[in-house]
């Protein structure tokens, strides 16, 4: 069996059926009730490996609570909308969106390896009418203040390695672009993604490859997750770590402090901690930015600085992240 096969094959062992989930958690009559079944739109998909951490008995659980869908999805407050971060406006081709000096972000793929419950592109209507990159090939090489393409969706690694490979060889012919980031989350719930064949594709790219992982709770990351992920880090590809900060999840002190002493002591740089955006069904989550300060703050006394996140929100229109310094502190407390 090929490496691709294997990955595909457990990435069908997902939990898709919020029934099948409820009795290997062992949820109660009550709990089950709670649940949120009818979100055909943006359905439940979590792995196996992530399911097999959750604490059964419970609602509770950080990881539960970031991939099964809950009641609170239906509470929508008025500033919650279906495109928070206006993916929408920078829209430049199909698959292409360009909204910052320098980077533009090219959506690989619809697919991902989980559904995030506050995925702020779970709304996005992704263009499903062609499969490759024509057009938006033709749009970056015809910009040459794009030097960094951002390969996101969903998740790149959804694709297929034939897929990445004629994908990665396309951007490789465009000279004035000298970096190519993958945003994933894939290695965390399918960490046998990374195979082989992947890892020679992406030892053979001539531009500068780095990969930015989406964790939010240390107990995402287990052992099978860190060989996975040093497997990239031993091609020279620096990979750091982004997080959203979730009310119920990583909103204290002990889970971030671990978290960020687990990523830098595998080499993995902590680069964002991101206040939600505020996407339809997500209100439940939300974590002010007083209390995201303080949590850098608790984390500055703590850690060396480069084991630090920058605190940072996505406002759409802006050229480029918010970055929430500590001295505005004071001016939130007044």
């Amino acid at each position: 069996m090929s490496t691709s096969s294997i990955w595909r094959q457990i990435q069908r062992q997902n939990f898709t059926r919020l029934d099948a989930l409820a009795t290997f958690l062992e949820l109660s009559s009550e709990q089950r009730s709670l649940l949120l079944e009818d979100r055909s739109d943006f359905p439940m998909n979590l792995p196996l490996r992530l399911a097999q951490k959750i604490t059964k008995q419970t609602l509770d659980d950080p990881i539960l609570r970031q991939f099964v869908p809950q009641i609170h999805e239906r509470e929508i407050p008025a500033d919650f909308t279906a495109d928070p971060v206006g993916d929408l406006s920078s829209r430049r081709c199909p698959k292409l969106l360009h909204k910052y000096h320098g980077r533009a972000l090219l959506l690989a793929t619809s697919a991902c390896a989980m559904h995030c419950r506050y995925c702020f592109r779970q709304n996005f209507p992704y263009e499903s009418s062609s499969s490759d990159f024509s057009e938006e090939l033709h749009a970056i090489k015809s910009d040459a203040t794009i030097q960094e393409i951002i390969l996101s969706g969903g998740d790149p690694l959804s694709l297929s390695n034939n897929s990445l490979q004629s994908l990665l060889t396309s951007l490789a012919d465009i000279p004035h672009l000298r970096r190519v980031r993958f945003h994933t989350r894939f290695p965390i719930g399918i960490p046998e993604r990374i195979d082989d064949e992947l890892i020679e594709l992406l030892s053979t790219h001539p531009q500068q490859i780095i990969f930015v992982l989406h964790i939010n709770h240390p107990r995402e990351i287990d052992p099978d997750v860190l060989r996975a992920l040093n497997r990239i880090q031993r091609q020279g590809i620096p990979v750091l770590c982004q997080s959203v900060l979730l009310k119920g999840v990583n909103d204290d002190e002990e889970t971030m402090l671990s978290l960020c002493e687990k990523l830098i002591n595998a080499g993995i740089l902590p680069y964002y901690l991101h206040l939600l955006d505020r996407v339809n069904g997500s209100a439940h989550f939300e974590v002010s930015k007083e209390r995201g300060c303080q949590l850098i703050s608790y984390l500055q006394n703590h850690l060396s600085g480069y084991g630090i996140p920058k605190l940072a929100q996505e406002i759409a229109g802006e050229p480029g992240k918010t970055i929430i310094y500590l001295h505005s502190l004071d001016s939130l407390q007044t």
